[in-house]
C-alpha cells in the first residue's frame, strides 16, 4: 500500500505550483470557469457517491452485499449530501446578500 502512495506523493512534490494566477484567470473569466468547474465535480461526485449508496443497499437487501459495506456507503452518501446541502445554503445566503445591496 505504501509503494502505491509513494509514486504519488512524488509526482505531486515535483509539479511547479504557483499560486500567482495566470494572465488569462486575471481578467476574472478563469476564475469563475473554474469555480462553477469546481462546484459541477462537486456535484457530480456527491451525485456517484449517492448512486453508489443506493445500489449497495440493494445488494445488501439482496443478501449480495455485507452489512459493513452497505453502512459505510450509507454514512459516506450521508457526508456528501449533507456537504452538498451545506454549500447550497452558503450559495443561496450570499445571493440573498448580494441581492438586498444598494446599487
Amino acid at each position: 500500500m505504501i509503494g502505491s502512495i509513494s509514486p504519488v506523493g512524488t509526482q505531486l512534490l515535483s509539479k511547479p505550483t504557483s499560486i500567482v494566477p495566470e494572465a488569462g484567470a486575471a481578467a476574472g473569466g478563469g476564475v469563475a470557469s473554474s469555480f462553477a468547474a469546481a462546484l459541477a465535480d462537486a456535484a457530480a461526485q456527491t451525485q456517484a457517491t449517492l448512486r453508489q449508496a443506493e445500489q449497495l443497499s440493494l445488494a445488501g437487501l439482496q443478501g449480495k452485499a455485507d452489512t459493513r459495506e452497505v453502512v459505510d456507503a450509507v454514512m459516506s452518501a450521508e457526508q456528501a449530501l449533507q456537504a452538498a446541502v451545506a454549500i447550497r445554503d452558503k450559495i443561496v445566503t450570499a445571493y440573498l446578500e448580494v441581492s438586498r445591496m444598494g446599487i
